[in-house]
């Protein structure tokens, strides 16, 4: 494997060719071919080895600003064109983010956002790109739609390359490790980082890459972070530093390097001396079961217990299967919350009631609990289509529940396995039936693997359930399960099964299924798959662990104090304590009534806002500043809160029900990124305050007009440029020479505390959550 060099920034070196500030970077293909192809040159004369085409906003949904939504295909052709023109070098067709967040953190549906990409896709690859590259995805699940539309379109290596911000994740919470694990197994050719950070940040980020995948890893840093000098946006990393840098990255795994924002040809031409002689660091990777959710991995091995919690299934649970049929999601988030809280590390999801639309409900099962918990999910049907329905909309890597050796289960459900990157629960089933032994179920186990790995499945994607039967029906069964257990252990993959069909129509069960548990332990038992409510089975569990060495020095058993038993339901709350949980929780459902029950108990609306809304949201904003919880989890509850206070509207009619005040906020002119501040937006108007919108790519005077029409407490500008920032200073100006009296709070991408301050605003947010906070603070000022 050689090292190999991508090109730096395209926008600003496009700026200085003539680009001006609000237009579309892409018609440059058409209008001036000739600028473009220079940039390339003078990459490629700096030592670039790969060239990213000119494309990286030629998508239909950002094109669509400019009202050329219709030439996608003109325009990425007319780019892969004018780089293969510019020298003999590889070419690498790019690829950008929508600007939208998946449903349902956003209103862009996963399949709408996968024909996008796919578009985009099909142009480059028809016109001759020799890699696709897709870049600065904040999300993953945009990023797994966009991998999927781009393996779909063709065969070429597919580069896929996330932004971290300074806390190591991303902007919804996703860690390195975790990246890796969802792409590589989706089929990434490459997995990487660009964007947002410089290079002394992301040599960690480049580590944990390298550690977790077998693909090989990509890095682009910025040139540092931007700052304003004389109305000029600049970096500032020199190019000799930047170069330097290249040799720990180099170290820490990347084989595929280069630049972005802020970097220039000299910075590619000291990045590309100093690694020019290097040889790629070695790496030891072996490859083991990790499923993910959004923000967490599980690793399921040898060294711990991973419970996967059985609640969310209707079979034998009434209530729970009237819910599911009357379309009622309560009960299903209720248990994921509570077998979280409980101590499962996955959970199984199962939405077989029957008269219902089961990939419907899979599907909105599978987004809502994904939004509340940070467990990986198993998707437990026997519905092919169901199966895609949780897969597609699960933003992880998920454990499909399960594939048995029936002809039908392996052509249909090992593709999708394939597909989605999915892990496998095998079954040892046949279509003949429940093999008695357990060198039976083995040779079962081992057809099913073959078939798995036909269809490019491998080690790491596997976990073996043992078949319990019931010792009152079958004297041996208990015997065959440990027997299996055993030869499963020979073919070193991780193993699971269900618990309590080994009782079934005996006396004292817990007892026996107990008992039992503690044998399968013993005998190799991983993941088993229980009641994480059930006392005296999580007890087992503790113990064993200690006694295995599954828990050094017993320090999880120690703590056996904290009771296992399922938490209290919100109901036997007092009622503030209550709505405070359902806000934390996003609780959706249940907030409206527990509003009127504080109503009904003569809570007034003050104290409902305070104690109980703005209470939550500030623990909420707690957590999110400590990295407990993330940005779904926050926008959830956010929108829980606005379910509330729209309640208390409905109410108090006659009365003001929140203190807030008027934001008017937009996205300042020739900046045509708009996510962050949609953000901001949504929180700061589940919080409470007025909300004016007045989008993105938005001019001085219109800001100016609007805040004084409004008489806004506060004026949110957003600006994602480096190339914008300038425009920060001017609405500022604009608005002070107006006689505006608003506040003025800053954010976004390029911006900083120190340029904020520089500019006069009142001021800067990191982020959406602290924006909230800080506009509170400025209504007391």
């Amino acid at each position: 494997m050689t090292i190999e060099i991508f090109d730096g920034a395209m926008g600003t070196m496009l700026q200085a060719g003539g680009l001006k500030a609000g237009a579309c970077p892409e018609l440059m293909n058409i209008d001036a071919p000739d600028v473009v192809r220079r940039i390339h040159r003078a990459y490629i004369d700096a030592g670039a080895t790969i060239v990213e085409t000119n494309t990286f906003g030629a998508s239909r949904i950002k094109l669509a600003h400019y009202g050329i939504a219709d030439r996608v295909r003109e325009l990425n052709f007319a780019a892969v064109k004018i780089a293969k023109s510019a020298g003999n070098v590889k070419v690498a067709g790019s690829i950008g983010p929508t600007g939208k967040f998946i449903a349902p953190l956003g209103d862009l549906e996963f399949d709408a956002a996968y024909d996008i990409f796919r578009e985009q896709s099909e142009a480059l690859a028809e016109a001759g790109a020799d890699f696709l590259i897709i870049e600065t995805c904040i999300d993953i699940q945009e990023m797994r739609a966009a991998l999927l539309a781009a393996r779909d379109a063709c065969n070429l290596p597919v580069i896929c390359q996330l932004s971290y911000s300074e806390d190591g994740r991303t902007v919804t919470g996703t860690d390195p490790q975790t990246a890796a694990v969802i792409l590589e197994a989706m089929g990434a050719s490459i997995v990487g980082v660009n964007c947002s950070l410089g290079p002394e940040q992301l040599v960690p980020v480049v580590k944990i890459l390298s550690a977790n995948c077998r693909v090989p890893v990509s890095v682009q840093p910025n040139a540092g972070m931007p700052y304003l000098e004389g109305g000029v946006t600049k970096f500032p990393m020199d190019a000799e530093t930047f170069g330097a840098w290249g040799k720990a990255l180099v170290e820490a795994g990347a084989t595929y390097l280069g630049g972005c924002c802020g970097t220039t040809p000299e910075h590619i031409r000291e990045l590309s001396d100093t690694v020019k002689n290097l040889q790629p660091a070695p790496r030891t990777f072996t490859r083991q079961l990790m499923l993910a959710s959004r923000s967490k991995t599980v690793v399921v091995d040898k060294n711990s217990t991973t419970l996967i919690g059985e609640r969310i299934n209707p079979t034998g649970r009434k209530k729970l299967a009237a819910q599911i049929r009357e379309g009622s999601l309560l009960g299903v988030k209720r248990d994921a919350l509570n077998q979280v809280k409980a101590g499962a590390a996955v959970l199984d999801v199962n939405m077989g009631v029957g008269g219902i639309n089961q990939p419907l409900m899979m599907a909105r099962a599978v987004r809502e609990v994904a939004q509340i918990v940070d467990a990986p999910l198993a998707i437990d049907t026997g519905d092919d289509q169901a199966l895609e329905a949780g897969l597609k909309n699960f933003p992880g890597r998920a454990l499909i529940n399960s594939v048995s050796a029936e002809p039908e289960r392996l052509e249909k459900f090992l593709p999708l396995a394939k597909r989605y990157g999915a892990a496998i629960l095998i079954l040892p089933l046949t279509e003949h039936g429940v093999p008695k032994t357990a060198d039976e179920r083995v040779d079962v186990a081992k057809k099913i693997l073959d078939a798995a790995r036909a269809h490019g499945l491998d080690d790491g994607d596997f976990l073996l359930d043992a078949l319990v039967m019931t010792i009152s029906a079958d004297a041996t069964a208990c015997l065959e399960v440990l027997r299996t257990l055993n030869l499963y252990r020979e073919l070193n993959l991780p193993t699971t099964m269900g618990l309590s069909n080994i009782s079934f129509g005996l006396p004292n069960r817990p007892l026996i299924n107990s008992t039992f548990f503690a044998m399968c332990l013993a005998n190799g038992l991983d993941a088993p798959i229980m009641n994480p409510y059930d006392e005296a089975m999580m007890n087992v569990l503790k113990s064993a662990d200690a006694l295995l060495a599954r828990d050094p020095n017993g320090l999880n058993f120690s703590r056996l104090a904290v009771v296992n038993a399922e938490p209290p339901k919100k109901i036997s709350l007092p009622t503030i304590d209550a709505i405070k949980l359902a806000i934390r929780d996003g609780d959706k459902d249940e907030v409206p009534a527990l509003i009127r029950r504080a109503v009904d108990e003569n809570f007034s609306a003050d104290d409902i806002t305070e104690r109980a809304l703005t209470a939550a949201m500030n623990e909420m904003g707690d957590d999110f500043g400590a990295g407990k919880i993330f940005l779904p989890q926050v926008l959830l509850s956010a929108e829980t809160m606005r379910l509330a206070f729209d309640e208390l509207k409905k109410n108090f009619p006659a009365q003001k029900t929140s203190t807030q005040g008027t934001f008017v906020i937009a996205t300042v002119k020739g900046d045509v990124h708009d996510l962050g501040k949609n953000i901001v937006g949504a929180l700061i108007s589940n919080s409470g305050f007025k909300l004016i919108d007045l989008g993105k790519d938005v001019d001085s005077a219109e800001i100016v007009r609007a805040a004084i029409e409004h008489d806004a407490d506060i004026v949110g500008l957003c600006a994602l440029m480096t190339t914008t920032m300038v425009q920060i200073d001017r609405v500022i100006a604009d608005l002070r020479a107006a006689g505006c009296r608003s506040k003025v709070m800053v954010g976004g991408a390029a911006l900083t505390r120190e340029y904020a301050d520089s500019a006069g605003a009142d001021a800067y947010a990191r982020d959406g959550v602290e924006a909230v906070r800080l506009a509170k603070d400025l209504l007391t000022k």
